[in-house]
């Protein structure tokens, strides 16, 4: 085997390696555009899932607040009922307003 033949084959190594480096780093890089892209579909999905807890935590509040006013106004009513029911005594009806 000659120089030039040694030459050529190490210049082909060279070649060989410098291609197999280059395909790696495209193949990395593609892997992590993939991740990020991957990130941000996760973020968007979070980010969703976020605004409609959030909206259905500001209708849980509202429906506790309407059922609040509701039991308010029964309470009221129930006590209407007792002052204007002969069968109640006063006494009663003073009780319950003090509760």
């Amino acid at each position: 085997m000659g120089t030039t033949e040694i030459v050529v084959l190490i210049v082909v190594a060279i070649i060989i390696v410098g291609g197999i480096v280059l395909v790696m780093r495209q193949r990395q890089a593609k892997q992590v555009t993939e991740k990020r892209e991957e990130a941000r579909g996760t973020r968007e999905e979070a980010a969703v899932k976020s605004r409609h807890a959030e909206q259905a935590r500001l209708e849980a509040e509202e429906q506790a607040a309407r059922a609040q006013r509701a039991q308010a106004e029964a309470a009221e009513l129930e006590q209407r009922a007792d002052e204007v029911d002969p069968d109640v005594d006063d006494d009663d009806v003073a009780d319950e307003t003090r509760r």
